[in-house]
């Protein structure tokens, strides 16, 4: 299916979310994998953690929006490294995992029957006790974390070496 075949509405999420992607991409283009691993403030944020903890959100939010919360806990997720790059893991490599996440993504956002459909959040102190989200209500916050991590990440380039991806 082309993206001109699809719904306004999800043409929309879908420009959206590759504008923000992009944003993030273009912010760790040029980076050495040290660099990508390197904590420019007193967070344990690092560019390469954060595009490798932006697709794990992403990911498991779609795993929500097929099966709610039970789908989204299928994986574990390493809470203390996930805005780290690993022994071994490199930037190309994390942006390769991105780019599949990503397409996978997007092919959900092309076929799902209903984006009204919703599931149960999971139990979270950060969550209305007994609060259901439709897949749209995903889509949006898979939005708003992509934007915002990827204004994270342009404070931590710019720490680096000046480079900012806008202005």
């Amino acid at each position: 299916m082309t993206t001109q075949q699809l719904s306004r509405e999800r043409q929309d999420f879908l420009q959206t979310l590759a504008k923000h992607r992009g944003f993030l991409r273009y912010t760790v283009e040029g980076l050495t994998d040290a660099q990508a691993a390197q904590r420019t403030t007193v967070s344990e944020l690092t560019l390469g953690g954060l595009v490798k903890h932006v697709a794990d959100v992403e990911a498991r939010w779609m795993r929500f929006a097929v099966g709610g919360a039970a789908a989204m806990r299928s994986e574990p997720v390493d809470w203390e490294n996930q805005f780290r790059m690993g022994e071994g893991e490199t930037l190309a490599g994390l942006l390769a995992a991105y780019d599949r996440v990503a397409a996978a993504t997007d092919e959900l956002v092309a076929t799902l029957p209903d984006l009204d459909e919703a599931h149960p959040l999971p139990e979270a102190p950060w969550f209305e006790p007994g609060a259901s989200w439709s897949v749209r209500r995903v889509l949006l916050h898979v939005v708003a974390e992509t934007a915002q991590h990827a204004g994270h990440a342009d404070i931590l380039r710019e720490a680096i070496d000046g480079q900012k991806t806008m202005g």
